[in-house]
């Protein structure tokens, strides 16, 4: 793993924040020249540190008012299986996220549809039609308490 000093996690924080923070601003925020903060987040994408810059949409606000998470399992397991699983969940653009996880399920999808009938519609006619499903359970969300992106960063400054 790369090391990270100080001035690395304050820019990586405040990147998480405002992505579209300008190289004088964060010199600002951390005390150094644009180019200085140029040169160090060129090298923690290098480093792989930062995966890409996106625009954060809130969903309801674009028409997407239902968020659900649902689990899957598959009727069989291997690796053909689970491939071809992650293969077409990857070109659903409804499911924001896919985590192959433990426990008595083998997926855990976050899935966002405009309605509740377009998201019964997605999953009756997309997802529980995929091969090798044996069941799906979902729960849809009521109230969202907190959304971020921002990972925690305390522990790297214990290093």
């Amino acid at each position: 793993m790369l090391e990270l000093d100080r001035i690395d996690i304050q820019l990586l924080a405040a990147l998480q924040r405002d992505g579209r923070a300008t190289n004088p601003a964060l010199g600002e925020r951390v005390h150094l020249s644009a180019s200085q903060v140029s040169r160090r987040i060129q090298r923690l994408e290098e480093a792989g540190l930062i995966d890409r810059c996106v625009t954060l949409l809130r969903a309801p606000r674009v028409g997407l008012t239902v968020t659900a998470f649902t689990r899957v399992s598959l009727e069989r397991h291997g690796e053909a299986h689970n491939e071809a699983f992650d293969r077409a969940v990857a070109t659903m653009p409804e499911v924001l996220e896919c985590y192959s996880v433990t426990g008595p399920y083998d997926y855990q999808l976050r899935i966002v549809a405009a309605d509740l009938e377009a998201f019964a519609q997605f999953m009756m006619h997309r997802l529980m039609r995929l091969p090798g499903v044996r069941s799906v359970e979902s729960s849809v969300v009521l109230q969202e308490i907190k959304r971020t992106t921002e990972l925690p960063l305390a522990h790297l400054a214990a290093h």
